[in-house]
């Protein structure tokens, strides 16, 4: 129905276990790639931006498009040195998640990294108000406050949390 470099928007003929047919949008998405460095005192490197669509601030990790043909692993470290300045070590694959897997084909590749290099300013600055650097121990009471309004980043910063003081 309509298709642009960034997603397509399908009209589906679905049929149920029972036979009954019905027609179901979807929208295809392409990969989309995130990353952020957990510091050795066990600090979370996050932006703070705002979502326009939602019209919500809150705390999201750096997050990106997998052009063609780019590793996804390559792409997360590409979108954390453009949004942060910080440039990773060796990432990790902590999880893929599919944010919302009746409306879209979107999965989203989340890594991190136990060290960085801060490499200068982010080119990509505009995409958030600050960056910082959070103590994961703050983690749950940030998500129950609202202020990680994403559920890939809740979910990816609560494994985080759960890897680096669980086990502590």
């Amino acid at each position: 129905m309509y298709e642009n470099r960034w997603f397509s928007v399908n009209l589906a003929d679905v049929e149920l276990p029972d036979g009954r047919h019905l027609d179901h949008f979807l929208i295809r998405l392409r990969p989309v790639a995130v990353a952020t460095v957990v510091n050795e005192a066990n600090e979370v490197l996050l932006l703070w931006r705002h979502r326009f669509i939602t019209d919500s601030w809150g705390w999201e990790l750096a997050a990106g498009v997998v052009e063609d043909g780019e590793d996804i692993a390559s792409a997360a470290a590409r979108e954390l040195e453009e949004e942060t300045g910080w440039r990773p070590g060796p990432l990790h694959h902590l999880m893929s998640v599919e944010p919302s897997n009746g409306l879209t084909d979107a999965r989203h590749h989340i890594y991190w990294s136990d060290r960085g290099e801060y490499v200068g300013h982010p080119v990509d600055d505009f995409e958030s108000d600050r960056r910082e650097w959070v103590p994961l121990k703050l983690v749950p009471d940030l998500i129950a406050r609202g202020e990680v309004p994403a559920a890939n980043m809740a979910a990816a910063l609560l494994l985080l949390h759960h890897l680096r003081l669980a086990e502590g």
